[in-house]
């Protein structure tokens, strides 16, 4: 079996992106997901992410952890949303379908603009913080950042009791005078990825929280991204945005053993 596929990066979270709008591909198949992501034996990723046509909306699009679990993606989304645009799905402006509903987004330039759901308040966990910004984020604060091996602690806390059964990410996030920086153990990928856009969306949130204004200019491995959002009298948070690059890195045809 063959498989067409485009490959994607956002800040440095890469995607196999595949055009399934005429859902021939075998999705319920997580070998196969497995196996694409992947960065020996297959094409090598930290999500799969396929595109699909919709009855209402510009498209659908369907996000693949590599063990085959679906989840919101902020980066996932803004790469499909730039690979809508190569197909001439969409322009600059789209309505679609993901994991937990219809979002809206803009490109300008070089950058895609995400709109994610409104998210109620951080929620303290001792000197910690949880959010959910479309999927679970743990957030800690932490003042060595690039000093630290984050996959022990970022294993522990996923794996935690707190968090059964179906875990959580961990961010550690350091701050700084002109925004925040950010690492994260990505659920799903079980491993420290070079962004992660709901999570550096929610470190964003909790960073609100402790006064930092809008937009929050963040840091990661794999580059720059920034979060806009209005804050609540409540404490709650809406017009969240999360903006920076998706490119194309390549595209080719995958030979399937699965």
């Amino acid at each position: 079996m063959k498989i067409s596929f485009h490959k994607y990066q956002g800040t440095g979270n890469d995607f196999v992106m595949i055009d399934d709008r005429n859902e021939t591909f075998p999705a319920e198949n997580t070998a196969l997901i497995s196996f694409l992501c992947d960065r020996r034996m297959g094409v090598g990723a930290d999500g799969v992410i396929l595109i699909q046509n919709h009855p209402e909306h510009d498209f659908r699009m369907i996000y693949f952890n590599p063990d085959g679990s679906k989840s919101l993606c902020g980066n996932g989304s803004r790469c499909a949303i730039a690979f809508a645009k190569t197909l001439g799905i969409i322009g600059n402006q789209t309505v679609f379908e993901t994991t937990d509903g219809v979002h809206d987004a803009f490109i300008e330039g070089e950058i895609v603009h995400f709109h994610l759901h409104d998210v109620g308040q951080a929620a303290k966990q001792d000197s910690d913080w949880f959010i959910n910004t479309g999927s679970p984020h743990h957030v800690r604060l932490v003042t060595d950042l690039d000093q630290m091996d984050i996959i022990q602690p970022g294993r522990e806390i996923r794996y935690s009791k707190h968090y059964e059964p179906a875990g959580t990410n961990v961010n550690f996030v350091e701050t700084t005078p002109e925004g925040i920086r950010v690492r994260t153990y990505e659920r799903g990928v079980e491993n420290e990825t070079l962004s992660c856009g709901t999570g550096v969306t929610a470190c964003a949130l909790v960073a609100g929280m402790i006064d930092y204004q809008s937009p929050v200019k963040i840091e990661t491995k794999g580059g720059s991204l920034t979060v806009s959002f209005t804050k609540t009298e409540a404490k709650s948070f809406q017009d969240i945005y999360l903006a920076g690059p998706a490119k194309k890195v390549f595209e080719g045809i995958v030979e399937v053993p699965i």
